[in-house]
């Protein structure tokens, strides 16, 4: 089985669209299409066709493109069936453990609610890669726009459970800014100091900081630490329960 070809395609300032190509099939999968123009002259670019676009939720920024590349290259839309009426263009509705076949390689579908109530997220085991969308960031996650903490929490974990060498693939370049604030809840992470010394050398390179490695998410990324005592204790919240850890988390990053 030949590894996907993963490609990062910058849009709107800090957007990502991921094309992801299986090169036995030469079938490709647009991640979050947030416009057209970009992914059209980086499949042009690459001499691939796009044959499927993957949706993590339902916000403009990931889904612009979509009527406009549906058009284009007749591809399949696949999205959340619960949240149909919000995602344009759908052909495929899917579920949590769905599976979505791109060429040789599948993808698990996971439900992962709390930055929307209706997002999904996509992994394909053999290539270890996770399209997660707005739930989990490098160093953060998204803002509850729909969700609950508890909820959110649930996601994370989920996640997390995947194996460590898994790489994840957000949607947006925000891993500088969640640095600092994640610096400023637990300033005595090592893994998260290491972190940001890595970032800040990719960021001066113009280097992306996306794709990171879930092992070292789950070290250094505060969302993912909720449930660490020695964490909820420097926040003041000995004793509390993960979701509740969580919450104060995001309430400060909100206002951060």
């Amino acid at each position: 089985m030949a590894a996907l070809i993963i490609d990062l395609v910058p849009v709107l300032g800090d957007n990502y669209v991921h094309l992801v190509h299986e090169p036995n099939s030469g079938e490709t999968a647009a991640v979050d299409p947030a416009v057209a123009g970009p992914v059209f002259d980086a499949l042009r670019d690459r001499g691939w066709r796009l044959t499927h676009i993957l949706v993590t939720h339902h916000h403009n920024d990931h889904t612009g493109g979509i009527s406009e590349i549906k058009r284009a290259t007749g591809c399949t839309v696949i999205g959340n069936r619960n949240d149909a009426r919000r995602i344009p263009g759908l052909d495929v509705g899917v579920v949590d453990g769905d599976t979505v076949r791109l060429g040789d390689q599948e993808a698990r579908v996971f439900e992962v609610p709390g930055h929307t109530v209706g997002h999904v997220a996509y992994w394909f085991a053999a290539s270890r890669a996770l399209f997660c969308g707005d739930t989990l960031f490098s160093i953060g996650c998204g803002r509850l726009f729909e969700g609950t903490p508890h909820q959110m929490w649930e996601s994370l974990s989920a996640l997390r459970a995947l194996p460590p060498e898994t790489r994840v693939y957000c949607a947006h370049e925000y891993t500088q800014s969640n640095v600092r604030f994640a610096l400023s809840v637990d300033p005595d992470n090592a893994a998260l100091r290491d972190r940001a010394d890595e970032v800040a050398r990719l960021r001066e390179a113009g280097r992306p900081t996306v794709p990171s490695v879930l092992g070292d998410e789950a070290a250094a990324n505060p969302f993912l630490r909720a449930d660490d005592p020695d964490l909820a204790f420097r926040l003041g919240l000995a004793g509390a329960d993960p979701v509740t850890v969580l919450a104060d988390i995001r309430a400060r990053k909100d206002r951060f």
